[in-house]
């Protein structure tokens, strides 16, 4: 058993690690492997009983599998069948084929070379959807793609891990029996599971739900997971195929949400524990005695992924932009490596010499992966390649209005421009975006608003009216900055997401602001009143007080928003008259659309 001191460091280590880690914008896996070097043998030896831990620790992966069991609905999958597997196969064959080629010829064994071929191909999911995410880029092309990769990626270790324990020399010997055996047990488990599914699990859980009492479904997720693990092992296979099964069951379940919620903590900490497990096992003095061999070997499976996937790429018909943001998206090692080296180490599949070795270099893969894409993208701008193409020229002149930002918002007002025969000119900072909207023949250029010679080539000196409809506040803000002190005559209607972006506007000098969800948070309200008795015209007189009450509060605030002893009596003095505020008889209505807060400029 783990002791009480032993579980303090260790949840010691891992709170300091991964909230600097997190704070370096760094993968809190990486935190958790930090944490395991430091308190290891290697470091400060702190801990002595690493396998016990490794042990415990291991049920994190059941809980990991059971989860992408739940988020595998079957219509996510149909949606996205040709990425994931498409893309996503021919990526993980490939990937296996090419490195367990280059194990097999530097003397690794046939098994072994097909397990170090397949751990090495795969990347870890939560690394690089947080780089993706962070660069704005999930909903790009290669975006999507990586998605779909890692996603098919995921699928594949639940068959690795349910037939690695079968490759073990020492597997017949505990009569697991002729490989036949084994799968006619796995679809006879896969039967039950399935018919014991539909039958018991789905009620049961009704039932339990219909108590109200977080605990008892939070245990019942457990014993779902468990009890559907323990039938699985009982016959001899993987544990972990009982989780997923069970998980994939439930996928399309008015359950799902919730067993998730429940279980996403304890599944994060004991898969965090199971990652501090392996970095206190890892073998750091290979970094002093084979330091060339483990760079090499580093590089060398992340330059051939690179090359796989960018071939991958040019197979599927993908730019070259989109196929070598994708192929660096990809090159780093994954967590699931560390599990299936860990677990091939102790069927003795591999030595644990070469074990050591490839945990230690997806490691460092995994550090070197975000560098390699940022070294990418920099070379990128400096050579005009890919994504970095120079700005469109604009030809355009004397058109009134500027749109900058061409996503939902600014379509909207460019559309209602083109029904009255108004020009525009519109730009976004979205190369994919540009060349999507250009299919349906709008005028639209590829350029950042922020940039003054952008701003001028676009006729912001003639312009009339600039909308600033970007999702970046902080583009928006220096775009509007940039408008007041170069354009002094452009009237600039900027959009706002929240109280916090208003001001920054209303500090850069924006004419007109818009908040993107107060019109129709406020339509909503009015349906709510008339559905609940209220006449039109006081559902329209609550909604128009309300209006000015919010624009004037705003303005009130604005004035006082860096006291915040002012700001919060404000603040509290808006709310007692939003009490009062229908005691009082209706004043008549303002000119000015109360949505908009108007700005007059010195």
């Amino acid at each position: 058993m783990i002791s009480l001191s032993q579980t303090t460091v260790l949840l010691a280590a891992a709170v300091i690690a991964v909230s600097l880690f997190r704070l370096l914008r760094l993968s809190s896996i990486l935190g958790y492997l930090a944490a395991g070097l430091v308190i290891g043998p290697w470091g400060l030896n702190l801990i002595g009983n690493v396998e016990q831990i490794v042990q415990v620790s291991e049920f994190g992966i059941v809980l990991l599998l059971f989860i992408i069991g739940l988020e595998l609905q079957p219509t996510r999958l149909w949606v996205m069948r040709r990425v994931v597997f498409g893309l996503g196969a021919a990526q993980v064959l490939l990937g296996t084929l090419l490195l367990g080629a280059v194990a097999r010829a530097l003397g690794a064994a046939p098994a072994a070379a097909v397990i170090i071929g397949f751990g090495l191909s795969l990347s870890s999911t939560p690394l690089v959807l947080q780089v993706l995410s962070e660069r704005r880029q999930l909903k790009s092309p290669h975006g999507r793609a990586a998605f779909g990769i890692l996603l098919f990626q995921d699928l594949a270790v639940l068959p690795a891990l349910a037939v690695l324990p079968l490759l073990a020399p020492h597997a017949t010997v505990h009569g697991s029996g002729p490989w036949w055996l084994s799968l006619l047990k796995l679809l006879l488990v896969m039967a039950v599971v399935v018919v014991g599914g539909r039958l018991l699990l789905r009620p049961a859980l009704r039932l339990v739900a219909r108590v109200k009492v977080t605990e008892v479904f939070t245990a019942a997720a457990f014993l779902t997971v468990i009890g559907t693990t323990w039938l699985v092992h009982l016959v001899g296979l993987s544990a972990t195929l009982g989780a997923f099964l069970a998980g994939v069951l439930l996928a399309d379940s008015e359950f799902r949400h919730e067993m998730e919620a429940d279980l996403e903590p304890f599944k994060g900490l004991l898969l965090g524990l199971f990652f501090v497990g392996v970095g206190m096992s890892a073998n750091l003095g290979l970094l002093h005695s084979r330091p060339l061999e483990l760079l090499c070997l580093t590089l060398g499976f992340m330059a051939i992924k690179i090359a796989a996937v960018a071939l991958l790429g040019s197979a599927a018909r993908f730019d070259a932009g989109t196929r070598w943001k994708l192929a660096f998206a990809l090159p780093a090692g994954g967590e699931f490596a560390f599990v299936l080296f860990t677990l091939a180490a102790r069927e003795r599949l591999l030595d644990a010499t070469t074990a050591d070795l490839l945990v230690l270099a997806v490691t460092l893969s995994m550090m070197l992966g975000p560098l390699l894409a940022l070294a990418r993208d920099q070379l990128a701008l400096r050579w005009r390649g890919g994504e970095s193409r120079p700005y469109d020229t604009i030809d355009a002149h004397d058109i009134p209005v500027i749109i900058a930002g061409f996503g939902r918002f600014g379509q909207i007002v460019a559309r209602v421009l083109r029904m009255k025969g108004l020009h525009f000119t519109a730009l976004d900072s979205n190369q994919t975006h540009v060349d999507f909207v250009r299919r349906f023949g709008n005028r639209i250029y590829y350029g950042d608003a922020s940039r003054l010679d952008l701003l001028r080539s676009a006729g912001a000196d003639s312009a009339r009216v600039l909308v600033l409809a970007l999702d970046d506040t902080d583009a928006s803000v220096r775009a509007a900055q940039l408008a007041r002190e170069s354009f002094p005559r452009l009237q600039v209607f900027a959009r706002a997401r929240n109280r916090q972006h208003a001001f920054a506007l209303m500090d850069a000098g924006a004419h007109v602001i818009v908040r993107e969800t107060l019109g129709s948070s406020l339509e909503m309200s009015e349906a709510v009143l008339l559905s609940l008795g209220q006449s039109p015209a006081a559902a329209r007189e609550a909604v128009r007080r309300f209006r000015r009450h919010d624009e004037e509060t705003l303005a009130a605030q604005y004035a006082v928003k860096e006291d915040e002893e002012k700001f919060l009596a404000t603040s509290r003095e808006a709310a007692r008259q939003l009490e009062h505020l229908f005691d009082t008889d209706s004043e008549p209505a303002p000119q000015d659309e109360p949505g908009l807060f108007r700005r007059q400029r010195a």
